[in-house]
């Protein structure tokens, strides 16, 4: 296989907009909060652009500070970002949930470039930054999640114990629904982006294969490691953080 990854014009990219936009519309006809959706929305392509841009000079240089600098940002941003959506005092959980998804997603991100990818060097960023970045978020997202839902459950007066097995179980529904589907109803944004670059449809799997047990992984265990973290924080009586 020998195919090129096929150059996106932007008046061509706009198009893909169009789903955005439709969103957005029903957003603002059912009086819901739309402006977060454009806000993120813009977000997402001003941090896209200029990522390109940073990620062209980071990999030309190949410097293991700047690579190690850059993986402390994204972890210093998924830990604040996962707490977003949790309607809590935030301030004393920040540390926490920045030490779940280190922990979680420190050392399977070691595991995963050391062990069975063994890269030559260590630090080498066409493949560091990717992969940090599904690690991190999956945690980041899992954290959010796991979160948000004892919180819930806690102002329902469920004792500890199982509103932490709830929230967990509830942060673990997005990545398992996507196990069930991988394959089956979908292919995932690596094994896409490998086939349509020319790779063998077989070598995709097998990194599709350690993509998903590695974000599996991480949201899991970055859940479990902050959940157990936060039990302190919560009144019995009360339900609340204090």
């Amino acid at each position: 296989m020998k195919n090129t990854i096929q150059i996106i014009p932007l008046q061509n990219l706009a198009l893909a907009f169009i789903p955005i936009v439709i969103v957005l519309l029903i957003l603002w006809n059912w009086k819901l909060k739309y402006i977060n959706s454009i806000h993120a929305v813009v977000r997402m392509l001003i941090q896209l652009f200029l990522i390109g841009y940073f990620l062209v000079f980071i990999f030309k240089e190949g410097n293991s500070i700047i690579i190690l600098f850059v993986l402390v940002i994204m972890l210093l941003a998924s830990s604040i970002i996962a707490l977003r959506t949790i309607q809590i005092p935030k301030k004393s959980l920040y540390i926490k949930s920045f030490l779940a998804i280190l922990i979680s997603g420190g050392s399977i991100l070691i595991l995963i470039t050391q062990g069975v990818l063994r890269l030559d060097p260590w630090y080498l960023p066409s493949y560091m930054i990717p992969l940090a970045g599904m690690i991190f978020a999956n945690a980041m997202n899992s954290v959010s999640i796991a979160g948000e839902r004892l919180h819930a459950e806690i102002k329902r007066e469920i004792p500890y114990p199982e509103a932490r097995n709830i929230a967990l179980q509830a942060s673990l529904i997005p990545i398992t629904n996507s196990l069930f589907a991988v394959g089956l109803v979908s292919l995932p944004g690596m094994m896409t982006g490998q086939i349509l670059s020319g790779v063998s449809p077989f070598i995709a799997a097998r990194y599709q294969i350690m993509v998903m047990c590695m974000i599996y992984g991480s949201a899991g265990i970055s859940s479990a490691i902050f959940l157990t973290m936060i039990k302190s924080h919560f009144e019995k009586k009360e339900g609340i953080i204090s």
